[in-house]
Order: structure tokens, then sequence, then C-alpha cells
């Protein structure tokens, strides 16, 4: 497998980020290096491990055009980035549970009394859980997620930019999904900066924490 080359730098990865406006249109990242930027990225944490995350990777010519006017305020960044990633979060996650759970059993992460007592937990909890509830779960569980593959990016020598303006009601059944089951976060512009963008400004820690 080819070996990617990572940037280790903290400050580079992490106050190195801006939201990037322009891209380079002529840097195209493989799937290769692309499904590995998702494998690292999804080692975020999330409620009772659903991982309830699901990127849908927008690197075609053909898919950029179909998404660009669902991003009609976002076009440019859309045409002109390597790829963009819609992530989405899914309905039916806990479907997978005991995928999820018998697998950990099987590489030592759990013991099975451990699979069992917590399975038989969260079965009757998630079978009563109302739609909201899972979409708060959900949106909290995706954003993670978000932020992570943002400084994932970073460590691949990417930029990206988070888009939350576009049409939400349409996404998902344009790029033919179950617009029931799998709720729209937002999309992820990644790519090669054209320009180095514009840093911001952070309110300190003094006005945005308390302590007690």
């Amino acid at each position: 497998m080819k070996e990617f080359q990572q940037t280790n730098d903290f400050n580079e990865i992490v106050y190195g980020r801006r939201s990037i406006k322009t891209y380079d249109p002529s840097v195209k990242i493989s799937r290769e290096e692309m499904s590995e930027i998702l494998k690292e990225a999804s080692t975020a944490p999330s409620s009772i491990n659903m991982q309830p995350w699901r990127f849908l990777v927008i690197d075609s010519e053909e898919g950029k055009q179909k998404l660009a006017p669902l991003s009609r305020f976002n076009k440019d960044k859309v045409l002109q980035a390597s790829a963009v990633i819609a992530v989405f979060g899914d309905m039916n996650n806990f479907d997978y549970s005991e995928e999820i759970y018998s697998k950990a059993v099987e590489l030592g992460y759990m013991p099975q009394d451990v699979k069992e007592y917590q399975l038989n937990a969260f079965k009757p909890l998630y079978s009563q859980i109302s739609d909201q509830d899972m979409r708060d779960i959900i949106l909290l569980d995706a954003g993670l997620v978000s932020m992570q593959l943002m400084l994932v990016a970073r460590a691949h020598g990417y930029d990206t930019n988070p888009i939350g303006g576009y049409e939400k009601d349409q996404i998902a059944e344009a790029f033919g999904m179950d617009k029931e089951r799998y709720l729209p976060v937002m999309l992820l512009t990644i790519g090669k900066a054209a320009s180095e963008g514009f840093n911001s400004y952070r309110l300190p820690v003094d006005q945005t924490t308390v302590w007690a």
C-alpha cells in the first residue's frame, strides 16, 4: 500500500487550518488516499460506538456538476475542490450494533459478557428512541467526525471548508439515497488551497469558559 506523507506538526495542523474558498482544480486525491483519510477520521468517538456517520464522496466531474446547483452559494468551491464529502447520519445506525460489538469481541477489545450486557441494555432503549432524539445523537456524533476529518485532511497536506448552506432536502435523493434514513449534516470540500485563506479571531478562553 502507498505510504502517505503526513505532517505531525501540531501548530501546522490545528493553528494552520483555514476555511478555504479557492482550490487548485488540477490537484486530485486518489480514492486510496481518501479512504485512508476517512478511516483515520472514523476513529472519532460516537455514542455507544454506533458510528452513525456515512460519507458520500463526490469526486467525479459528473458528481460535482450534479451537486453544484444544490449548493449554489458555494458552487465555485464545489467545482474546484478535489472532492466534496457529504456527511450524513444513518437513522438506522443501531442495525450495525451486533456486527460492531461482535467484532470488538473477536479482536479482543471487549469480553463476551460485556458485549451481551451492553447490548441487552441498549436494545430496548434504541427500540423506543424518538426520531428527534436519534437526530440529536447523530448530529453530535457527525460533528465530531467532521471536525476530526478536517484535521486529518490537514495532516495529509490538504485543506477543507465546511458548508452548511445547501439543499439538504434534496441531496440524498439526488444521489440515490433514502432521504428518510440518511440525515444530511454538512458538506466538506477538500483539496489543495489556491490561496492561503484568511486567519480569524477567536475569543479568549477567559470569555468562553466558566470554572466551577
